[in-house]
């Protein structure tokens, strides 16, 4: 699986444990390593290392902004591409309306099946064997109603609804392939690897500075627990289909509820 696959084993409250635990581990040995150092060291070291610090703590800040940034970006992206989608789909499903039976009718049952295969895309984890299995169904779909698209061209080659069906058809299953490289465009696993091993190792000199000059551990207690719940948000947003923070299908399933009603433009004529 693409993106963040080592972490997405983990549900996100086994995900934010782990976070904390990890963070907690590495304040307890920077702690209890500048408590054994406290007072074999000078000034000028105490100095040194909290300048160190100091800059580590300011490049966790530039990393979690980034990479959190990232994240929102490419959630409000798919966002986006999911109402472009139900809105190509919904046009396509009145202009289907206007075509000569028996292509009309075919074309219909075929667009109310998409419609639900889109669905289930939204629901499945990308990647995964359900999402396999919906993009593939949706895919056979579309050669149906391509295949439809060019009888109906074929019995009235100068008819412009036809024509205006075929333009949004292929914007339909244009958005597929748009929707389904937004969802599988995710935060290399890499990226977030290294932000929580130097999100760690940061807490970890934070409390070994802290114990060197003498102060207490609470401040970095609750930097490590804010720290493990903003990396927690950018896990989360990085799971499109699952997690708290999730996509919603609701242009999509509003559009399915529609379909259930009458379709709003009459049959033509067909042609002689």
């Amino acid at each position: 699986m693409p993106g963040s696959a080592p972490f997405d084993v983990l549900p996100l409250w086994a995900l934010f444990m782990a976070l904390l635990i990890g963070n907690l581990l590495f304040d307890e040995c920077g702690f209890r390593l500048g408590r054994l150092r406290a007072g074999r060291t000078q000034k000028e070291s105490d100095a040194a290392v909290g300048t160190i610090v100091t800059a580590e703590l300011g490049l966790l800040a530039f990393l979690l902004a980034f990479s959190f940034g990232i994240v929102v970006s490419r959630y409000d992206v798919r966002r986006h591409v999911l109402l472009d989608e139900a809105n190509a789909i919904g046009t396509t499903y009145l202009r289907a309306q206007t075509l000569p039976e028996p292509v009309r009718t075919q074309s219909l049952e075929r667009l109310v099946r998409y419609t639900d295969t889109s669905i289930a895309l939204s629901g499945s984890v990308p990647n995964s064997a359900g999402a396999h299995t919906a993009v593939a169904e949706g895919q056979l779909l579309q050669r149906e109603l391509w295949g439809l698209a060019g009888e109906a061209l074929s019995d009235q080659p100068v008819a412009s609804a036809p024509r205006l069906y075929v333009e949004t058809l292929n914007e339909m299953i244009d958005m597929q392939t748009v929707r389904v490289a937004a969802l599988n465009n995710r935060v290399p696993g890499a990226v977030l690897a290294v932000e929580v091993i130097f999100a760690a190792v940061a807490l970890g000199l934070l409390a070994f500075y802290l114990a060197l000059i003498g102060r207490g551990v609470l401040p970095v207690l609750i930097a490590a627990a804010l720290i493990s719940l903003l990396l927690l948000v950018t896990f989360d947003l990085d799971r499109p289909t699952r997690g708290l923070i999730e996509i919603p299908a609701t242009p999509l399933t509003s559009l399915r509820a529609s379909m259930e009603l009458p379709p709003a433009a009459a049959a033509p004529p067909r042609p002689r």
